[in-house]
């Protein structure tokens, strides 16, 4: 067992890693601005006046993921062309602004979840080598909105993997192929969640945001890596082309980072997860989920599923008069027929095994190339190659 002393002064020392960067890696050359914990009006008020290109900030990130990455371990791959993507807003940037009004996502890199579906040079692989090289057919709905919002993939975050669907036993922040995640604020007090990738990464501003994904209504990432959490029933975050559990429940995840998340935004503040939500909300055509549904906000779920402090409470209503203010319709006392059976834990778990083998089968059968097309492949390879994927 480590000396106490030791084991502190390890800890001190990472801290300083993580966030007593050199000034010069901190800023934009030449023009004092400091990119770590800058919001998203931050850096599109540099790229404005010309104090920040979207190259220098990829090329922070990129710098940060390859210094903190091997010990945090919130980043499973990065994008190979997030450069080339880079160059390209620039160009935009300069050729259309200020005659086009471009999205306050343009040019802002962000990272997706490992199980949400990207058509490009990354791997989608849910953090299992199982489906390292499998070839999706399209983008997810959320990236397909983040890509025409001029948004950067710079890369694909880690994960609990399978969304923590492989085991009960596994750590929690653990897959076989990106290793055990690390909380960047507290070394020794577990990521928890599926998405313990995505908070790790906006966190440690191994990004500007992230985005996760949910299926049983999880904040524990968020709030065990300090970051903020947003979260609203499912249909407006529903996305197409994300490795399944249960469609009827799989969302992507928007959370903000004091506190991590469907297909939602992970991010430092509320402003900035709010422009990812204005993106990627809404109808996903590939998703019939999106197009029946018209949700509304359920405030009595705030209360209901958190054990909430009077200030905690405070200030969600003054967000609920808020969004009164903005137009929102707020459920009070919403009423649920059957809840207890509904909310029913093992019952739950009953379905989502059930409907994961077969969403997930046909997951694999529509891909465009995998090595495994069945979960009873992805076993298989398993047991085959236990050394390579419980390493």
């Amino acid at each position: 067992m480590a000396h106490p002393s030791l084991s502190h002064f390890s800890s001190f020392l990472l801290i300083l890693l993580l966030f007593a960067l050199p000034l010069g890696q901190q800023t934009a050359a030449g023009h004092g601005l400091s990119i770590k914990e800058a919001t998203i009006d931050d850096l599109q008020l540099a790229f404005k006046h010309n104090k920040l290109t979207s190259r220098q900030l990829v090329q922070f990130y990129l710098g940060l993921i390859s210094r903190l990455n091997p010990f945090l371990k919130g980043v499973i791959e990065v994008n190979p062309d997030a450069l080339y993507l880079a160059d390209k807003t620039d160009y935009e940037r300069k050729t259309k602004a200020p005659s086009v009004s471009l999205s306050k996502l343009h040019g802002i890199p962000i990272l997706v979840k490992d199980n949400i579906a990207t058509k490009d040079k990354l791997n989608t692989t849910a953090g299992s080598y199982a489906l390292l090289g499998s070839v999706v057919p399209r983008d997810a709905g959320v990236v397909t909105k983040l890509r025409k919002a001029g948004a950067i993939i710079l890369g694909k975050a880690s994960l609990s993997e399978w969304s923590y669907w492989r085991s009960g036993d596994a750590p929690s922040g653990w897959s076989g192929r990106g290793g055990q995640g690390v909380n960047p604020y507290n070394f020794k007090v577990t990521t928890s969640g599926s998405s313990s990738g995505s908070a790790i990464s906006a966190a440690a501003n191994l990004a500007a945001v992230t985005l996760g994904t949910e299926t049983g209504v999880n904040f524990k990432s968020i709030q065990l890596e300090l970051s903020g959490g947003h979260q609203t029933n499912n249909w407006p975050y529903k996305s197409s082309r994300v490795v399944p559990i249960s469609p009827r429940q799989d969302t992507a995840s928007h959370c903000l980072l004091w506190g991590v998340g469907l297909n939602r935004p992970i991010a430092r503040t509320v402003s900035d997860a709010a422009y990812v939500l204005d993106v990627i909300a809404g109808i996903d055509s590939n998703d019939l989920a999106t197009v029946r549904h018209r949700g509304t906000f359920p405030r009595e779920a705030m209360h209901n599923f958190s054990d909430l402090m009077d200030l905690e409470i405070q200030t969600f209503e003054q967000h609920f008069n808020t969004l009164r203010k903005r137009g929102a319709v707020l459920v009070d006392n919403l009423e649920i027929a059957h809840f207890d059976e509904i909310y029913n834990a093992s019952s739950e778990f009953i379905a989502l095994t059930a409907e994961f083998k077969i969403y997930l089968n046909t997951y694999l059968k529509n891909l465009v190339a995998s090595p495994v097309r069945s979960l009873a492949d992805v076993i298989a390879f398993n047991n085959k190659n236990s050394k390579l994927v419980s390493k």
